[in-house]
C-alpha cells in the first residue's frame, strides 16, 4: 500500500459507477477552507448530498491531514463529563440524482497539511474509478455589488472547455488551495480539468450566500450535464435577499457603499464592453494584482478557518 492510499479507507462493495455507455463519472470536488467565500462551496455540496442518493465510498483520515491545534474541533460537554467531538470529515460519495446521473462528490474540510500526498490520493481514486472530467468548486471575495447578477470565472488547461465561459486575464499568483492543486495534479495525470469560482460581495464573504452556490451549481449542469436541481438553495437565496434588503435599508453606511461599488462596476463593465473584452457580458473581472491583493486581505481577515457570522453581514441584523 502506497503512502497516499494510507490517507483513507474504502467502503466495499463500492457502486457501479459506469454509465450505459461504459464511460467513467465526473468527480466534482470542493473542499471548505480558505477558497469558500460566503460558504458558497460548503453549501453546495451540502445541498448534493442532502437532496440526492448519497453513498459513502471513501473517508480521509484526519490525524493524517488535520492539524488540531490550529482548527479545533468542538467537543459536546454534557453536565459534568465530555461525550464527544466533532470529527472532521473528508469523504467521497456516489451521487445518484432524482435523473439517475450518478457522478463523484469529494468534499469535506481542506487539509492542513500532506497536500501532495492528498492529491496523489484523490489521482488513485481517480484512475481506480475511471474518471473521465474533474471539477473543481471554489467561491472569493471581491469588490462587486450584491444588486448585479453574480459572477463566476473558469479556468481550465483545456481551451475548449472555457469556451463560452468567463476566465481571469494575465498572468499572477494567489494564495494556493488544495482544490486548486487538484486540479494541476489531476491534469499533470492525463485527467480532463476543469473549475469555477463565484465571485461573492467582500461585505458578504462572512455569510452563507446562496446566489454563490447556485451560481456554482448552474456551471457544474452547464459543463456535465448532470442536472442538479437548485430549488432549495433558491428558497435559501430569497430568504437571504430579504434579510439583505432590511440591514441595507435600515444603514445608510452600507447603503452608501453599495451605491459605490454598482457605479465602479458599471463604469468598469462599460470600458471592457467598448474594448471588446474577453467577458464582456460576465461582467468586469479585477487583474491579477487586484485579485492577489484582495485574497490576501480575506486571509488576513478571517484566517484559514473559514467564516461565520449570523446576518447577512456577519452578524445580527439591527439597522445600525
Amino acid at each position: 500500500m502506497s503512502s497516499s492510499e494510507k490517507l483513507y479507507e474504502l467502503v466495499f462493495p463500492t457502486p457501479s459507477l459506469s454509465d450505459v455507455a461504459g464511460r467513467g463519472p465526473i468527480l466534482v470536488h470542493g473542499l471548505e477552507g480558505f477558497s469558500d467565500a460566503g460558504r458558497a462551496v460548503r453549501q453546495v455540496t451540502d445541498h448534493i448530498r442532502e437532496h440526492n442518493h448519497s453513498e459513502l465510498i471513501a473517508k480521509f483520515n484526519p490525524d493524517e491531514l488535520v492539524d488540531y491545534r490550529s482548527r479545533r474541533p468542538a467537543m459536546t460537554y454534557s453536565y459534568d463529563h465530555f461525550v464527544g467531538y466533532d470529527e472532521p470529515q473528508l469523504s467521497l460519495h456516489a451521487i445518484t440524482t432524482p435523473e439517475d446521473h450518478t457522478f463523484l462528490l469529494l468534499s469535506g474540510f481542506e487539509p492542513d497539511m500532506k497536500w501532495e500526498a492528498f492529491a496523489a490520493a484523490v489521482t488513485h481514486l481517480s484512475a481506480e474509478f475511471g474518471v473521465k472530467l474533474a471539477i473543481g468548486l471554489g467561491s472569493m471575495p471581491l469588490n462587486v455589488p450584491h444588486t448585479r447578477p453574480i459572477r463566476s470565472s473558469a479556468h481550465s488547461r483545456e481551451i475548449e472547455l472555457l469556451e463560452g465561459f468567463s476566465t481571469w486575464p494575465g498572468e499572477f499568483k494567489i494564495p494556493g488551495s488544495a482544490d486548486a492543486l487538484l486540479e494541476v495534479k489531476l491534469a499533470e495525470q492525463g485527467f480532463s480539468t476543469m473549475g469555477f469560482t463565484a465571485h461573492v460581495p467582500h461585505y458578504l464573504s462572512q455569510s452563507e450566500y446562496p446566489a454563490a452556490a447556485i451560481r456554482l451549481v448552474e456551471d457544474v449542469n452547464r459543463i456535465s450535464g448532470l442536472d442538479i436541481a437548485v430549488g432549495e438553495l433558491e428558497t435559501e437565496q430569497r430568504k437571504f435577499d430579504a434579510a439583505l434588503q432590511v440591514q441595507v435599508s435600515g444603514n445608510a453606511e452600507i447603503g452608501q457603499m453599495v451605491e459605490g461599488l454598482e457605479k465602479n462596476y458599471d463604469e468598469i463593465l462599460s470600458a471592457r464592453e467598448s474594448q471588446n473584452s474577453l467577458a464582456p457580458a460576465e461582467g468586469p473581472l479585477p487583474t491579477g494584482d487586484e485579485l492577489g491583493a484582495e485574497l490576501e486581505q480575506f486571509l488576513m481577515q478571517h484566517g484559514d478557518e473559514g467564516i461565520d457570522g449570523d446576518g447577512p453581514f456577519g452578524g445580527t441584523a439591527s439597522g445600525n
